[in-house]
């Protein structure tokens, strides 16, 4: 037989090139940032997409967010999938906010307050349950809850029944649990800076580890901007001396299940 007529077996790496082609969507390379199987919706911020696995943030997950201080960001953060969802006529349920929102400012980030559902509860296993039952329903288009005293074992509870809804679910927890073990797929480390911007490190996700935290700006309300001027800012305690999207200096509501537009 002619040698060019010989047949060569492939070397093992080629081997495993071609049956990893031939099932790109069933396996994923540690080396690349990984997809999930439920569709992801865009963040609104392009550098931060390119970040995330599928590209935007996940539904049917868990997503913490960690941060230094409560109301240095967080709506201004999720604003553009907010202002997405409910002018879509989803709900966007806020559970145990730490301070009283401040409806105005939402407003002006383009999010509908009609679609907005505000639950109070004090006790954490209230708030626990309360999530839980959230999750089981299909109707919703994204959760905030603030659990700062969330355990692990809490958390894969939640990261359960969150893999059975089709909602954004968002946890936010104080940045000092960053050292604690999470079943979250997605976490990332938020401190407020200089001049409206937020530094986003993605410190868990799938795929390779991110190499430098992300610098954005969100939109800034109006009402922040013209006063964009009295923000004090340090590198381990950013404070606000206007109002925000969740004020500190006012009382928390008492009614639970309140509509937002209500509290405007």
């Amino acid at each position: 037989m002619p040698a060019s007529q010989l047949y060569t077996s492939p070397s093992p790496s080629q081997a495993n090139q071609a049956f990893l082609s031939q099932m790109p969507h069933a396996l994923w390379r540690g080396d690349a940032i990984g997809s999930h199987v439920s569709p992801s919706v865009s963040s609104g911020h392009p550098k931060l997409d390119r970040e995330l696995p599928g590209h935007g943030w996940p539904s049917s997950v868990l997503t913490e967010l960690l941060w230094n201080q409560n109301g240095s960001g967080e709506f201004r953060l999720l604003a553009p999938v907010l202002k997405q969802l409910s002018r879509a006529g989803k709900t966007i349920i806020l559970l145990a906010p730490p301070h009283l929102v401040f409806a105005p400012a939402l407003e002006q980030l383009g999010i509908d307050i009609e679609q907005v559902l505000l639950v109070q509860s004090e006790k954490p296993a209230d708030r626990l349950w309360a999530v839980e039952q959230v999750l089981k329903s299909a109707s919703f288009g994204a959760l905030l809850c603030w659990l700062p005293q969330a355990r692990p074992d809490h958390l894969r509870r939640l990261q359960l029944a969150a893999a059975g809804s089709e909602g954004l679910t968002f946890v936010f927890r104080p940045a000092t649990a960053q050292q604690e073990s999470s079943p979250a797929p997605l976490r990332l480390l938020c401190q407020a800076g200089p001049e409206g911007q937020i530094s986003v490190e993605v410190i868990k996700r799938r795929g390779p580890v991110a190499s430098a935290p992300i610098i954005i700006r969100p939109e800034l309300p109006a009402i922040i901007e013209r006063n964009i001027g009295k923000l004090r800012f340090s590198s381990s305690n950013p404070s606000f001396d206007f109002p925000h999207a969740m004020d500190s200096r006012l009382p928390l509501p008492t009614a639970a299940g309140s509509r937002l537009s209500s509290l405007a």
